[in-house]
C-alpha cells in the first residue's frame, strides 16, 4: 500500500493490462514525490563509494519493467535502501542500439536482499563521457 496525495492506493497484484497500468502510475508518482524530497536526485552507495543519480531514464525504464510484477513494484518503493545498500556482482557492456542504454558505456548489475520481497536487481549505467552512475532499472529477481 502506498499513499498518493493523502489517499491510500492499493497496489494491484494481478497480471492484466489494467494492473500493469496502475502499477506503472504508482511507480511514476513515487519517483516524482521522491525527487521533491531529494532535490539532488542522488543517493550514496556504500559499496561503490559513489553517488547513484536518478534521471529520466531511471524513471522511464524502471516504471516500465518493475510494473510488470507486484513484487518489483513493492521493491521500487524502497528506493533509498536499494540505492544505498546494493552490491555490485557483474559488469556488462551497454547495448548501443538500445535507445535507453546508448548514453552508457557499461552497466553494473547490483543486488540487494530486500526483506519481505526477495532479491532485487539494480542496474546502474555508467555515462559514457562523465563516468557518472545513473540508476537504470530495478526489478525483483528472486522472491
Amino acid at each position: 500500500m502506498e499513499t498518493q496525495k493523502n489517499k491510500i492506493v492499493e497496489i494491484p497484484t494481478g497480471n492484466n493490462k489494467d494492473d500493469f497500468k496502475i502499477r506503472k502510475q504508482i511507480i511514476w508518482q513515487f519517483y516524482q514525490d521522491w525527487k521533491k524530497k531529494n532535490p539532488s536526485q542522488k543517493k550514496y552507495n556504500l559499496a561503490l563509494k559513489d553517488y547513484i543519480n536518478i534521471k529520466y531514464v531511471s524513471i522511464d525504464e524502471t516504471s516500465h519493467q518493475a510494473a510488470k510484477s507486484y513484487l518489483s513494484t513493492l521493491a521500487v518503493l524502497q528506493l533509498d535502501s536499494i540505492l544505498t545498500m546494493a552490491k555490485k556482482y557483474r559488469e556488462v557492456k551497454a547495448k548501443p542500439k538500445n535507445k535507453n542504454q546508448k548514453q552508457f558505456n557499461k552497466l553494473l548489475w547490483m543486488r540487494y536482499n530486500l526483506p519481505g520481497v526477495g532479491e532485487v536487481k539494480l542496474m546502474v549505467g555508467i555515462v559514457r563521457r562523465t563516468n557518472d552512475k545513473v540508476q537504470y532499472c530495478i526489478t525483483v529477481i528472486k522472491a
